[in-house]
């Protein structure tokens, strides 16, 4: 059976935690930074984290990590 491929687009944006979930880095942090508020930029330096229902299409997309 060939190896399966993984969909780079998706590797590149998502990272495994230790306990099998996926953390993103939030988007809206390149530029125009001065028009947004002090309270977004904060809640913007946090990674999020995928809820379950897109954590089982994001699990297909990458199937070896």
């Amino acid at each position: 059976m060939p190896k399966m491929k993984t969909r780079k687009s998706i590797a590149k944006r998502v990272k495994r935690t230790a306990s099998g979930g996926y953390k993103f880095t939030k988007p809206g942090r390149r530029h125009l930074m001065t028009n947004k508020s002090g309270k977004n930029k904060r809640q913007k330096r946090n990674a999020g984290l995928l809820d379950a229902a897109h954590a089982q299409r994001i699990k297909k997309a990458l199937p070896y990590g």
